[in-house]
């Protein structure tokens, strides 16, 4: 399974966490983890995926005029954070969003339950039925129940466990 891009010095790991459904605690997790790997040094790129579309510039700032205008990418830059808005035809495949990413340790995804990247995912009993992602997809499930399936199994607020897996599997430090 393809799991890495090419980052300016070494591969860099992209994990993708996933859930079967909305609400299943997808970004609850990923916020512990962004936290916990950020206590342990690591530079971390996320990517959300969202098929609904987004709008993440305010309507009426400088930058959502320049969009308005008919810009085909909005850059804006201040001393502490850069950000690129590129107007696309399409859905962009994930591998190609993902070569844009440089300068960071490893990468999250949210949303791309059907991308072919390692997966983490999320299970509730209260709002699952079943295991979304085939198990040789997975690296981990994240759980309130334990499965005996042989693959790594975490609780909803292990993220300590699951950075441990991460650093071990990926040669993290």
């Amino acid at each position: 399974m393809d799991f890495q891009v090419t980052g300016e010095c070494h591969p860099i790991p992209v994990i993708s966490i996933v859930g079967g459904m909305a609400n299943s605690g997808k970004t609850t997790l990923l916020e512990k983890i962004i936290r916990e790997a950020k206590g342990r040094g690591w530079r971390v790129a996320t990517l959300k995926h969202d098929v609904h579309g987004f709008e993440m510039d305010q309507p009426g700032k400088d930058t959502w005029r320049h969009a308005q205008a008919g810009a085909d990418i909005v850059a804006i830059s201040s001393p502490k954070r850069i950000a690129i808005l590129e107007s696309v035809a399409e859905d962009q495949d994930l591998d190609e969003v993902l070569s844009r990413i440089r300068g960071v340790d490893v990468i999250f995804t949210e949303g791309y339950k059907r991308g072919n990247k390692p997966k983490i995912e999320v299970y509730r009993s209260a709002v699952h039925q079943e295991l979304f992602s085939k198990p040789e997809e997975l690296i981990a499930i994240v759980s309130d129940i334990t499965f005996e399936n042989g693959i790594p199994c975490f609780g909803l607020d292990d993220a300590r466990g699951i950075c441990d897996l991460i650093a071990e599997k990926y040669s993290l430090v």
